[in-house]
């Protein structure tokens, strides 16, 4: 029986995201800003003692009372990280995050993995 973990077709859009068909058949769907508020790295999660990254609902204070322009998020570039991950270079600079399947497959965010995973 094939693991849950295992993808058998990815897709990527650096522009909308990735979709994923499992070989469980289950098929979940990541928008970018979803997929960049769940990056595993030690600086968003708040390893090492450091506090979390905001997510991206999150106010933030820039410093900037007249920030008018936000550019769009966008995956620069995706690549695989053995046979376990990949590890995707977002338009903001951040590119320390590898995105493991597993990991993958527990922050997707349709209802049925939602309620098995969290």
């Amino acid at each position: 029986m094939p693991s849950a973990t295992d993808p058998e077709h990815i897709a990527i859009s650096k522009s909308k995201g990735i979709k994923i068909d499992w070989k469980d058949g289950h098929r979940s769907e990541y928008a970018l800003q979803y997929l960049r508020d769940h990056c595993p790295c030690a600086s968003c999660t708040g390893a090492h003692g450091t506090p979390p990254a905001p997510k991206s609902g999150a106010p933030q204070d820039s410093g900037n009372p007249f920030v008018m322009f936000k550019p769009a998020l966008k995956m620069v570039a995706v690549e695989p990280v053995g046979n376990y991950a990949v590890r995707i270079n977002w338009s903001d600079g951040h590119n320390s995050g590898i995105y493991s399947y597993e990991h993958f497959r527990h922050i997707c965010p349709c209802a049925e993995c939602r309620a098995l995973f969290r």
